[in-house]
């Protein structure tokens, strides 16, 4: 059995994968305070809840939060008894090596989504990720990640915005009914999702315009779904992309053991 766990700036997903499927998915809020022993308890509880009665074996890990990563590893120690795969240490190697800059260090959700792409749709995509940044990743033909676009987060630009104009109100991502709000908050919804809406389309059209190719645009994240609903911007949605990228790497690794 093996514990894949993706932890974001904002929220960390802990999932068990038995070789053939996901047997469950937990989210919680990334906390680098938080100790390993923490994580167990609220891991098993969860587990208990589920009816899970199963030997976690294997740990992988991809971590935009560096914090974090040493309660993890102590985690997996402890009380599974293996030691953890990280992705973009030395140890962990990737299918295909990132083509970019000399000395750029590219986020390990981008290479783990860029490799679960390239599993399931081959070359050529793009890959939108809807979390606290909202990222566009360029696969190139061989599987390799080649470059990309980082934006600000929708709920980060909402949240700045509420901060910085003490009369506007904090509101929620949700698609409005019409693109011209009659008050406050219909206002700022429309801004938020039309505006994401033509960043996305923007930013896919000049990738495709300057690679010259046709390409396949897979969209995941917490907010994929509901972004899908105003316009065609994407050929595939993913949920679970990243988690999926994840037990990519770690066959790869056991596999060139």
């Amino acid at each position: 059995m093996l514990l894949t766990i993706d932890c974001g700036n904002t929220n960390t997903t802990f999932s068990i994968w038995d070789g053939s499927a996901f047997l469950a998915t937990w989210r919680t809020s990334t906390e680098w305070q938080r100790t390993a022993d923490q994580y167990y308890v609220w891991l098993s509880t969860l587990m208990k809840v589920r009816n899970l009665d199963v030997t976690i074996t294997d740990v992988i890990v991809s971590s935009t939060v560096p914090r974090v990563v040493f309660n993890l590893r102590v985690l997996a120690d402890r009380y599974f008894n293996c030691r953890p795969l990280v992705v973009g240490k030395p140890e962990c190697r990737l299918p295909v090596a990132p083509r970019v800059d000399q000395g750029t260090a590219v986020g390990p959700d981008r290479l783990v989504n860029t490799v679960g792409a390239f599993d399931r749709h081959g070359g050529d995509l793009i890959v939108i990720d809807f979390g606290t940044a909202t990222t566009a990743d360029v696969v190139d033909t061989d599987g390799a990640y080649v470059g990309g676009v980082i934006a600000p987060g929708v709920n980060i630009s909402l949240e700045a915005f509420h901060m910085a104009a003490a009369a506007l109100p904090h509101v929620d991502v949700s698609k409005p009914d019409r693109v011209i709000g009659t008050n406050t908050v219909a206002c700022m919804q429309s801004g938020a999702f039309w505006g994401y809406i033509g960043l996305v389309k923007e930013i896919t059209q000049r990738i495709k315009s300057e690679r010259g190719r046709p390409m396949t645009v897979i969209g995941t994240g917490g907010l994929a779904s509901l972004f899908a609903q105003g316009d065609t911007l994407f050929d595939r949605v993913e949920d679970d992309l990243t988690m999926h990228g994840l037990t990519v790497i770690h066959r790869y690794n056991k596999d060139t053991t």
